[in-house]
């Protein structure tokens, strides 16, 4: 016996007889949103073919759009007229996952439904990501270990960084920096990434064998010490071998 009274249960299928009218007038009055035509109609074209993607933008957003809101409403009409069929069965209004009564004051709200609140899937948050975002952030996603203390390998950042000086075709306004105004300063992490060194003063001063002939190499290493208030240019007389200050090493 249902936990139903009848009037409520005529309240309930009037409600639902309702909501399936509305459905089946909006899809017969849209013509199914549209979709009885093709896309020609809405383009004026022949064929597709020969345009860019970019030219049917609207339209294929319009298209999708409309084939989104006739499922939509296609899913709406068979969920009522499966609860209609319900009532005819005497199995309305009953939890299809815990066989408990759902409260009247639930179906008034959403007639059409088969389960409890509690028992509702639809209450569920999944927190289930794409597995894509695991490459997504940190860049290079796992293969980036710089976020890791014990890390001082070559990692997956490390290997980008080879690729992308040779160039890539990428713009500064493209690049992870904010105030990027150079082609030769965009690439990852370029200021802070020190090849081949430790400390920045190893990069520009040298000496040979024995600890003698000390030089200073005034490359970017050497500039940035300098501009950073760091040094005082008093290394070496403060001029620059043209030989040596036209190779910008690192």
């Amino acid at each position: 016996m249902s936990h139903l009274t009848t009037q409520q249960l005529a309240e309930l299928k009037a409600d639902l007889e309702s909501m399936r009218e509305g459905i089946k007038e909006r899809l017969h009055n849209s013509e199914n949103y549209g979709l009885s035509d093709s896309l020609r109609f809405q383009t004026g074209e022949l064929s597709p073919i020969d345009n860019h993607p970019g030219d049917l933008a609207t339209e294929l957003y319009d298209r999708e759009k409309d084939i989104s809101l006739n499922e939509h409403d296609e899913f709406m009409l068979e969920r009522v007229e499966s609860a209609l069929h319900n009532i005819e069965q005497g199995t309305y209004g009953i939890c299809v996952k815990t066989h408990q009564p759902i409260p009247f004051e639930r179906l008034k709200a959403v007639p059409y439904t088969i389960y409890t609140k509690e028992s509702s899937p639809e209450t569920v948050v999944s927190n289930n990501r794409p597995v894509e975002e695991e490459f997504l952030a940190p860049a290079f996603g796992r293969t980036n270990l710089d976020e890791h203390d014990s890390q001082n390998g070559f990692d997956g950042e490390d290997a980008w960084q080879i690729v992308e000086s040779w160039g890539t075709s990428n713009t500064p306004a493209m690049a992870e920096g904010n105030e990027i105004d150079s082609y030769d300063v965009m690439y990852q992490e370029a200021f802070e990434e020190m090849d081949g060194f430790v400390e920045p003063y190893e990069s520009f001063v040298a000496n040979d064998l024995y600890g003698d002939q000390v030089t200073v190499y005034r490359n970017r290493q050497y500039r940035h010490y300098l501009e950073s208030g760091e040094g005082m240019g008093l290394l070496e007389p403060d001029y620059a071998s043209p030989d040596l200050d036209s190779t910008d090493t690192e």
